[in-house]
């Protein structure tokens, strides 16, 4: 806490605070779901939101989720452990994605990745949520950008606030400013073992 505020004050938490005021990402009363990983860009993400809530005139809710895809004993301790450490009181479920997307044949991203926001989105809905936070940081926007441009011939990208019809929800990506090199150097200086991605 003391070197987001500090350290890392003009290269996180004004990228973070300016995403979320330039794009309204945030209303009184909001209940958000902070949809945690166990990487890097979620942990660090909950933290901010959590310190926000501390000192934000705006009343908000927060419901820190943890979906354990099929985790290993390993990672899901290190989950818990940061958890513990950042006192971010986390809700984990488990599903069995992982076991049913290792059958999908060569290419289970696609089915994976469904499946995940599906769970997540279902998951928000029952814990009384109008909002989701994802972790996605600037970095993810321009890859993201890249491949839509190489891959498919288009320009886009995800938007910082979206709406999902289908589920009465809205994502939100608070750390669309933030750098990953500043999201890394923030995680490593504390020292957290985060887990590693599994795709």
């Amino acid at each position: 806490e003391r070197s987001i505020q500090k350290t890392y004050h003009k290269r996180l938490w004004t990228p973070f605070i300016t995403a979320v005021k330039q794009y309204d990402l945030i209303a009184p009363g909001d209940r958000i779901a902070a949809c945690i990983s166990g990487g890097k860009d979620s942990m660090l993400m909950a933290k901010l939101l959590q310190l926000l809530q501390r000192h934000s005139d705006v009343p908000f809710e927060l419901v820190y989720l943890v979906m354990d895809p099929g985790y290993n004993a390993a990672n899901r301790q290190k989950i818990e452990y940061n958890a513990a450490l950042l006192h971010i009181p986390v809700t984990i479920f488990s599903t069995d994605i992982f076991e049913i997307t290792s059958t999908a044949g060569q290419s289970p991203c696609y089915l994976c990745a469904r499946m995940r926001r599906g769970v997540l989105h279902d998951t928000a809905k029952a814990n009384g949520c109008n909002k989701i936070a994802l972790g996605h940081h600037f970095d993810d926007a321009v890859e993201t950008f890249l491949m839509n441009l190489f891959n498919e011939g288009r320009i886009g990208c995800f938007s910082p606030v979206s709406y999902l019809s289908r589920k009465d929800l809205t994502m939100i990506r608070p750390l669309i400013f933030a750098t990953e090199r500043e999201v890394r150097n923030a995680v490593n200086r504390a020292g957290l073992p985060v887990v590693k991605s599994k795709c």
